[in-house]
C-alpha cells in the first residue's frame, strides 16, 4: 500500500521548470550585464521581493530592463544560473517569497593560495590505550 501511495504521488507531480533554458530576450553580454548590476543590489539590500527588487533597480539605474516582467525573466535567468536563491518565509497562512545572494563559503580566501592548501589523503594517527 505504501509503494502506491508513493507512485502515485511520485507521477502526479509537475516536473520542475528547466531554468537554463530561459531566454533573457536580450543580447548574453547584455543579460551578463544586467545580471551583475541586478546581483549587486541584491547583495546590498538583502533578500528581496521581486516587487522591491525592482523598485530598487530603477533607484539604483539598472539600465537594461524594459519592464517588470522582463525584470521576472531575468531573475528567474540568474536563478538558473546558480547565482541567486528563492527563499520562502511563511508568514501565518501566506507566503513570502525572496530573492537571495548565494552564501559565499568562508574558507573559500584560504583555499585559493597554494600555500594553505594541505593534503587531505593523511589521516592523523590515533594513539589507542591498550588494555591490559
Amino acid at each position: 500500500m505504501v509503494a502506491v501511495c508513493t507512485f502515485v504521488r511520485h507521477f502526479s507531480r509537475t516536473r520542475a521548470e528547466n531554468l537554463r533554458k530561459i531566454n533573457p530576450k536580450v543580447t548574453p553580454q547584455e543579460a551578463s550585464s544586467i545580471a551583475q548590476d541586478l546581483y549587486h543590489v541584491i547583495k546590498q539590500r538583502g533578500p528581496l521581493t521581486v516587487s522591491n527588487t525592482w523598485i530598487h533597480a530603477q533607484e539604483s539605474g539598472v539600465s537594461g530592463l524594459n519592464s517588470k516582467t522582463h525584470l521576472k525573466l531575468m531573475l528567474k535567468w540568474m536563478r538558473g544560473r546558480k547565482m541567486l536563491k528563492l527563499l520562502c518565509n511563511h508568514i501565518g497562512s501566506s507566503k513570502k517569497f525572496l530573492l537571495t545572494t548565494l552564501p559565499e563559503e568562508p574558507g573559500t580566501e584560504q583555499l585559493k593560495s597554494p600555500s594553505s592548501l594541505k593534503r587531505q589523503t593523511e589521516k592523523p594517527s590515533i594513539k589507542r590505550k591498550k588494555a591490559n
